[in-house]
């Protein structure tokens, strides 16, 4: 464990070249280096300290030795001369090995500054430590403040959820250990550690043989495709004691070269993000992905040997999300590898990312003495959750960790585990029930509502800001330029941003701004609509403005799917929700990573249903006209009459459809209409409407029916040509619109022969299919995005 006061030193050292040298890789860099100089130096003096020779800085690079360097006799400018000149020539250096080589390679001081340099090698100069081990753990502190996330998504994976992982994982010192996203070989190390833990008599380790210790310098394996990281971790390793560290610059995800290669442990924390346009992997891998944690947990499972055993920490989407790649990856570690889910706070990788983790763990023995899975839920890691990860009373892993050991235990000896709040115990055939294979333990607790979704829940009002409406008093304007626009309700919603405004006012009580979601707050309570723009708010409103904790869109969502549910809170007169009430509706929050996720996913299945939408709202069957067609009077190709009149009550009651100008209007017990037939609307709203019945239906006195053709004609064909002529221009004004069999009758149609006929009608009813098509789409995507946000509710 490494001491407050090297911490300090390290620390002090950065401090220093922050000013000098802002880039956080660049001041590491340079701390590497300084560090790396030092130790080779120490290693020498030590070395003639017994009698022997120095290695390191002997012949022409005798000059640049870290003693000769820090020479106090030297003048400021003098130092800066001959610390950048040893940058330069270090990596031509025959007798250092080739890792420090490299290191050196392209090193130069990126500053001038004599003060500078003189106080940041004076830190550096005042450290010490007792044997490499030492010198290992504070180049790895010197990693852990490294505040910049990489490009391939790496960032450090906290020390001790790496332990808490190798203690469960618990590697051994005849095994061998892969890393196959090793970043700077934290995994590695820890393994290390573990092994030479569990071969300690008095000494660290003492009670390995020269052959196993020699076996563990070459068991151990890291691969990374970043070729900075994989120097960091060849330095890591290094600096613990591996002359030739096993560390491969290596596409695990792209590249066939290793693919043969297995091993008996495999622990990772791999890159939680996918480049744009996603991975293009080689067709090895069991499950067909392009997303990278997808593809790097099946490398993980196909990678083990016979009982070799796992640790692998993986964003929530592993957990639930329901592509199939996912849903496929989790069905193969189900059925052959997982025994057991750990989810960990939300915080834990805080400040590089907020995304909430698991760790799945992996052991094709113990998998195959289980029709279970162990689901542990760590709720405090030791540190709060916030950007600074500082140390708090509250530790759940000890606890976890004895737990999951226990478990392991009690599946090799056959007995029972009791659950407690820190663990539950679900058959893998509940988990294969649904198809999703959904890893997310607490769907699976029984009879606790408060526990159904897959994150916590919180207070609507912690996570944004409610602002109630209030009428202006003033005078309300018909026309813009005057003020802004003002809206009341709900019956100015579209279907996800407001309609055009139609009123504006110049006396400004409460406002809304763009993108801040509206609720109606009186009769009807609910509805959920995005403002478009600034505008006033009355009472029948109220905005909600989210704060950096939540993506609009993903509220929005979950809002909508809520609507119902907010309904009937109360009022005086009529149903109204306060804002107090509002405040405290409860909704799942998961990382905005995760949210983002989720409005990804949501939006896609949107684009296809506003594309299906557009086939459906704007497909009309066309009939387009031969002029050398027959023109025939509607008189002669059939008769009309009235439909016959019945009441409301009567329209409730059968099993026979009954149908008015608009289609079909209710049931009723009789019928008079034996075969479908054509009607026309007669009167009202929908004059002119023309339909064509099922077999024994009902028509009222609101449509014209034909009781008789006069000539043989398609009725299909006829309905068609009716609705192209649009009957409704016809209709008498003056009171209800209607229209009379009279002036049907003077109406030509155009006729062609039948076969003609039913070579149009053949070509509507295949348009109509495609149009159908496109409806059923929409009925599909619109419950998958019902199904996602039930997803995220645990349902």
């Amino acid at each position: 464990m490494l001491d407050q006061e090297t911490k300090r030193k390290i620390n002090n050292a950065r401090d220093i070249l922050v000013g000098k040298v802002p880039d956080p890789k660049s001041q590491v860099e340079q701390i590497t280096i300084a560090l790396i100089y030092k130790f080779m130096d120490d290693m020498d003096k030590e070395s003639e300290e017994w009698g022997g020779e120095a290695s390191f800085f002997t012949g022409e690079y005798e000059k640049y030795a870290w003693s000769k360097i820090f020479d106090p006799r030297l003048g400021g400018f003098e130092l800066i001369t001959l610390y950048s000149e040893s940058l330069l020539k270090m990596n031509q250096n025959p007798n250092i090995p080739q890792l420090f080589r490299d290191i050196f390679k392209n090193a130069y001081l990126p500053y001038r500054d004599p003060e500078t340099l003189k106080s940041f090698l004076k830190e550096i100069n005042d450290f010490q430590y007792d044997h490499s081990e030492r010198l290992g753990d504070a180049y790895e502190f010197l990693l852990s403040i490294l505040s910049s996330q990489g490009d391939a998504g790496q960032f450090r994976t906290p020390r001790h959820i790496i332990d808490f992982i190798a203690q469960i994982v618990n590697p051994k010192k005849n095994e061998t250990i892969l890393d196959p996203a090793c970043g700077t070989a934290g995994f590695l190390i820890s393994s290390y550690k573990h092994i030479l833990k569990q071969n300690t008599m008095e000494t660290l380790g003492d009670q390995l043989t020269t052959e196993e210790q020699n076996r563990l310098m070459t068991n151990l394996v890291g691969y990374d495709i970043s070729p900075d990281m994989v120097r960091l971790s060849l330095v890591n390793m290094y600096l613990h004691g591996f002359p030739a560290p096993n560390i491969y610059e290596y596409d695990t995800l792209t590249s066939e070269n290793r693919w043969n290669d297995t091993y008996d442990v495999i622990m990772a924390n791999p890159p939680f993000m996918t480049p744009k346009g996603g991975i293009r992997p080689h067709k090895r891998f069991s499950v067909q992905a392009k997303r990278s944690e997808v593809l790097f947990v099946d490398y993980i499972a196909e990678h083990l040997n016979p009982g070799g055993r796992a640790g692998v920490i993986v964003p929530e989407g592993i957990i639930f999300q329901s592509q199939n790649a996912y849903k496929n990856l989790r069905k193969m570690l189900v059925e052959d590898y997982l025994w057991a889910v750990v989810s960990l706070p939300a915080g834990v990788f805080n400040p590089y990312s907020g995304v909430k983790t698991s760790i799945l763990l992996m052991d094709k023995a113990l998998s195959k003495r289980t029709d279970k899975i162990l689901f542990v839920k760590v709720n405090n890691d030791g540190f709060d959750l916030g950007a600074q990860r500082r140390p708090i009373d509250k530790n759940d892993l000890p606890q976890a960790l004895a737990f999951i050991k226990d478990y392991q235990k009690a599946v090799m000896a056959d007995r029972e585990v009791e659950e407690t709040e820190f663990l539950h115990i679900v058959e893998k055939s509940r988990i294969a029930e649904s198809g999703d294979w959904n890893l997310s333990g607490e769907r699976y607790r029984k009879n606790d509502e408060s526990r159904m979704s897959n994150y916590e829940l919180v207070e609507l009002g912690s996570v944004a800001e409610i602002t109630s409406g209030q009428s202006p008093e003033g005078k309300y304007y018909n026309k813009i330029g005057k003020g802004i626009p003002f809206y009341q309700g709900k019956t100015e919603f579209g279907d996800m941003y407001i309609h055009e405004p139609q009123k504006w006012t110049t006396q400004v009580t409460k406002t809304a701004y763009k993108d801040d979601i509206l609720i109606s707050v009186r009769a009807p309570v609910g509805p959920i609509n995005f403002a478009s723009q600034e505008i006033c708010i009355g009472r029948g409103l109220a905005a909600i403005r989210t704060s950096v904790k939540v993506n609009k869109f993903y509220l929005f969502y979950i809002l909508r799917s809520m609507e119902d549910k907010i309904k009937g809170w109360g009022g005086a007169v009529f149903d109204s929700i306060s804002r107090k009430q509002i405040q405290i509706i409860k909704i799942p929050l998961p990382p905005l990573e995760v949210q983002r996720e989720i409005v990804a996913e949501i939006d896609g299945y949107q684009k296809i249903i506003d594309g299906a939408w557009q086939v459906v709202d704007n497909y009309k069957p066309t009939i387009k006209i031969d002029p050398e067609w027959e023109m025939v009077p509607l008189g002669e190709v059939f008769k009309l009459s009235s439909g016959k009149g019945l009441t409301q009550k009567e329209q409730m009651l059968g099993n026979y459809k009954v149908y008015g100008g608009n289609g079909i209007k209710g049931i009723h017990n009789k019928y008079f209409i034996e075969e479908p037939i054509l009607i026309i609307g007669r009167v009202g709203a929908y004059c002119g409407a023309v339909h064509i019945t099922e077999p024994k239906s009902w028509i009222t006195d609101n449509a014209l029916y034909v009781t008789e053709y006069l000539i043989k004609i398609n009725q299909q064909y006829l309905a068609q040509v009716l609705k192209q002529l649009n009957l409704n221009q016809y209709a008498k004004v003056g009171g209800q619109p209607s229209i009379s069999q009279t002036t049907v009758y003077r109406l030509k149609v155009p006729l062609p022969p039948l076969s003609v006929q039913q070579e149009i009608v053949t070509r509507i009813e295949e348009e109509q299919k495609l149009v159908d098509a496109n409806k059923k789409l929409i009925e599909i995507y619109e419950q998958k995005i019902k199904d996602k946000i039930a997803e995220v509710w645990g349902k």
